[in-house]
C-alpha cells in the first residue's frame, strides 16, 4: 500500500482534471469565506450604527440628527433621513399641478421605499456565491471522486492485480474528493442562513426606522410605542 495518503497523494497523483477539481473547490472556499467574514461585520457595523437611531430623535434638529447617527452615505439609517429630508424638500418646492396628483405621504413612502430598496440590494450582494457553493461544491466534489475511481480502477486493471492493498489507496484517495466538497458546502450554506437572519433583522430596524420617519415629516411627530404620534422636540432644518 501506498504510504503516502491524503491530500498531497491526491495531487501528486492525480492528472489535470483533479487537480483543476481542487484548484476550483478551494477557490469556491475563499470566496465563500470571502463573503462570509465581510457581510458579517457589515451587519455588526449596520447593527450598531441602528443602536444610534434613538438618539436621532433627541436632537434639536435634523443637522444634528444626522451627525448623531453617523456613518453618511455607507449608513443606510442616515440615508434614509437623508432621503425622508430631500422627498420633503422637493415636495414643499414643487409647482401645485404636481401636488394635486401625489400628496406628501404617498411621495415620502415612495422615496423611503426606494431607499430600504437599495440598502436591501446591498445587504444581499454576495450571497448569491454562497447560495451556488453550497448548491454546486458537493457535485464538483463527487465529480472529482467519480473521475479518481475511474483511473484508479484503470491503474488497477493494468497492474493485473485487485488485492485490497491495491484497491484501498486509490479508492480512499479519489473519496476525499468527496469530502472536500462538503467541507466547502457546509460552511456556503450555513453562513448563508445566518447572514439571511443578520440581513433580516437589519431591515426589520430600518422599516421601523422609515415608519418614524414618514411620520415625523408627514404630521411633525413621532409614532410612539402605543401607536399614537408623540412629539419630538426637532426642526426640520
Amino acid at each position: 500500500m501506498n504510504s503516502q495518503l491524503g491530500l498531497m497523494a491526491v495531487w501528486s497523483g492525480g492528472d489535470w482534471v483533479t487537480r483543476a477539481v481542487a484548484l476550483i473547490l478551494l477557490a469556491m472556499s475563499l470566496a465563500s469565506w470571502i463573503v462570509i467574514l465581510v457581510k458579517a461585520l457589515d451587519i455588526l457595523k449596520y447593527k450598531k450604527l441602528g443602536a444610534n437611531t434613538e438618539n436621532f430623535w433627541h436632537s434639536e434638529d435634523l443637522v444634528t440628527g444626522l451627525s448623531k447617527i453617523g456613518g453618511g452615505d455607507s449608513n443606510p439609517f442616515h440615508q434614509l433621513a437623508t432621503v425622508g429630508r430631500e422627498a420633503t424638500a422637493h415636495h414643499r418646492n414643487t409647482k401645485v399641478q404636481l401636488h394635486d396628483t401625489l400628496d406628501v405621504s404617498d411621495w415620502i413612502t415612495s422615496s423611503l421605499r426606494n431607499s430600504i430598496d437599495d440598502s436591501t440590494a446591498r445587504l444581499q450582494a454576495g450571497l448569491a456565491i454562497l447560495g451556488s457553493v453550497g448548491a454546486t461544491a458537493p457535485f464538483v466534489g463527487l465529480f472529482g471522486t467519480v473521475w479518481g475511481i475511474y483511473h484508479a480502477l484503470i491503474g488497477i486493471g493494468a497492474a493485473g492485480q485487485a488485492t485490497i492493498d491495491k484497491v484501498a489507496g486509490p479508492i480512499g484517495e479519489a473519496l476525499i474528493m468527496t469530502a472536500l466538497g462538503l467541507a466547502v458546502a457546509i460552511p456556503a450554506v450555513l453562513g448563508y442562513n445566518a447572514l439571511v437572519r443578520g440581513n433580516k433583522s437589519v431591515l426589520i430596524k430600518l422599516n421601523r426606522f422609515a415608519h418614524d420617519l414618514h411620520a415625523y415629516f408627514v404630521t411633525g411627530s413621532r409614532v410612539s410605542a402605543s401607536g399614537t404620534a408623540k412629539v419630538v422636540p426637532m426642526r426640520q432644518a
